[in-house]
């Protein structure tokens, strides 16, 4: 298939509409046999759950040109899991995964053309989406709903591409102990906007989130999660019931361990041990992993000592061992890599 007329390797983070979108109603207790669109508009009730009381949630996933030509998608079953979770936890219906990865293997296939070229350093972002769009006035959960994938080609997340970000300690919370920050639902991300717009004005690049109760441990940033390297190269990333589980994370600690063989540790890290750690990345689908040179406490620089030019080694190694699977360079664990075409 032709490619799309794109400088593929200038694409920005941001939405370009593709030739078709995948759609499926939920209505009367079940989900439609869902169908492939070249509509782009969303029509809904002024009354719609999502509207009025923010009944949404949402994924981020990427398809891929690899080396050998296929286009393929990373661990889309995680995904479809993860947005089961987040259904049921804001009672909404649940999308099988099954029938989700279905959906984002027609929605890819239908918009190959825009899939970038192999070596590009772009991809195809896939992103899948339910809400509420029956009316509800009352505070409850609506009864109708949208299941919805869109497609967009995109480049780095980060303006300038992988360069060392400086982070502030935000004064806010992103989420509570016993919330909703362990699934991906769309009101944690409006209640971060004004803190990374108020970053961004201060000249960060993200915000570091503390743990609600103490405000003693790392948790995340308001879209990605945290990988820290010791000293003596062991692996570390926060553990919380107030994060999400990122799916990148956990193919990082995995390849960390089997692909790499460091010690790798999943724990509360408290914040008074960031001075002392080597390397800190964020992780996360659409930037896989930014190293951070900097992270500011109130005026007070803690300096993150081998990522002051780019990525630490041991963030590197990893960052090239994870996209090597991706794009086909490197034997993928089993399941992880869904050919599309």
């Amino acid at each position: 298939m032709e490619k799309k007329n794109f400088d593929w390797a200038n694409l920005d983070f941001s939405y370009r509409q593709t030739d078709k979108s995948y759609v499926s109603y939920y209505k009367d207790g079940a989900w439609d046999e869902g169908q492939l669109t070249d509509n782009h508009t969303v029509t809904i009730s002024e009354c719609a759950g999502v509207l009025q009381y923010s009944q949404s949630c949402f994924e981020g996933l990427k398809a891929y040109t690899t080396e050998d030509g296929h286009i393929v998608t990373f661990r889309p079953d995680l995904n479809g899991e993860r947005m089961e979770d987040s259904a049921r936890r804001l009672e909404m219906p649940v999308f099988p995964k099954e029938r989700f990865v279905d959906a984002v293997v027609q929605t890819v296939r239908a918009n190959a053309a825009y899939v970038p070229p192999y070596g590009s350093g772009a991809s195809l972002y896939i992103r899948p989406y339910m809400f509420g769009s029956g009316p509800v006035i009352g505070v409850a959960p609506a009864k109708e709903y949208q299941f919805r994938i869109l497609t967009t080609p995109v480049g780095p997340y980060f303006k300038g591409g992988i360069r060392p970000l400086t982070l502030c300690v935000s004064d806010f919370d992103r989420a509570a102990p016993r919330g909703t920050g362990h699934i991906k639902a769309g009101l944690n991300y409006a209640m971060s906007l004004h803190a990374i717009v108020t970053a961004h004005k201060n000249g960060f690049d993200e915000n570091l989130y503390l743990d609600a109760a103490t405000r003693t441990k790392v948790e995340e940033t308001g879209g990605a999660n945290f990988i820290f390297v010791t000293k003596d190269k062991k692996v570390l990333t926060p553990k919380s019931s107030s994060i999400l589980p990122s799916i990148t994370r956990r193919s990082l600690m995995y390849i960390a361990k089997e692909y790499l063989n460091y010690e790798v540790e999943e724990r509360e890290i408290y914040f008074d041990e960031v001075k002392d750690f080597a390397e800190c990345g964020l992780c996360g689908t659409a930037a896989v992993i930014s190293p951070v040179g900097k992270i500011v406490d109130h005026g007070k620089e803690i300096i993150i000592p081998d990522c002051q030019n780019g990525m630490g080694p041991v963030l590197k190694k990893l960052y090239d061992t994870l996209t090597g699977i991706q794009f086909g360079r490197i034997e993928a664990p089993k399941g992880w890599i869904k050919v599309i075409e």
